[in-house]
């Protein structure tokens, strides 16, 4: 595997603090609380890991569903805005690791979520065959991804004439593409289930999330009113890949 896709070079960046990118993306935010809230209803868990969840910003909303939560992340400095961000009481155990090496026995974790990450890994085999691993037999995982196929870039391929592609798509500006630059991708969802299938996983579920991140609409539609349409839209589109962000529930075959 490329080890350039495992860094967290940016975000262990004292001049960039991943909590205020957040800032202006409460819809965004409450799009994806959504979705991890509709997969997990009605389950609970002992074990739950949040891979890659930066400074706990969806770990907190899995003590819903979960005993223990896990946040792995491998950002020392996310980590360390967890610990304000989250609180000393908020119940979740903070560790230092690499999404393709993680530190737990095999078959002991029974939910994974990984959200906001795949757009750092070009080949995300090696980091989905190791969530599979820790699973447990039956243990779920939520997987989210960049949405190469989202309605806009399928209209404008259409336009063009052209066939969307199936490998991942670098979607970094030129000055970005450097090789000390971290690595930022959209897939083809279609090329992610066959992966996922691959690592051994079943699919569960399928959500289109985010299907109104435009920046006007940000503008003139009332944060509430945005959520509600988002509600109707999750399941609805799931089936065409239509927003920018797509969550598959899969899980690890008993």
């Amino acid at each position: 595997m490329d080890k350039k896709s495992n860094r967290a070079d940016q975000y262990d960046d004292p001049g960039f603090n991943y909590l205020h990118y957040w800032d202006g993306r409460k819809y965004e935010h409450q799009a994806e609380l959504m979705a991890i809230r509709r997969l997990l209803k009605g389950k609970h868990f002992k074990r739950a890991v949040d891979v890659g969840g930066g400074y706990g910003r969806l770990s907190i909303s899995l003590k819903a569903f979960a005993d223990e939560v896990v946040l792995a992340e491998p950002s020392q400095q996310q980590l360390d805005i967890a610990k304000r961000y989250l609180g000393k009481d908020s119940g979740v155990e903070r560790q230092l690791m690499q999404a393709d090496d993680l530190k737990f026995e095999s078959n002991t974790i029974d939910l994974v979520t990984m959200i906001r990450v795949m757009h750092h890994l070009e080949n995300p085999i090696p980091e989905l065959s190791e969530i599979e691993r820790v699973l447990r037999p039956g243990g779920l995982a939520i997987i989210e991804v960049a949405n190469y196929m989202h309605a806009l870039n399928r209209l404008k391929y259409l336009v063009k004439g052209k066939k969307l592609p199936t490998n991942p798509v670098d979607i970094r500006s030129p000055e970005h593409k450097g090789e000390n630059d971290i690595t930022f991708v959209n897939h083809n969802p279609y090329t992610v289930i066959k992966q996922l299938k691959k690592t051994g996983f079943t699919i569960e579920r399928i959500l289109s999330v985010s299907n109104l991140r435009m920046p006007t609409l940000k503008k003139i539609v009332p944060i509430n009113a945005m959520i509600a349409i988002e509600g109707v839209l999750q399941p609805t589109l799931a089936k065409s890949f239509f927003g920018p962000s797509v969550f598959f529930l899969v899980k690890k075959p008993d």
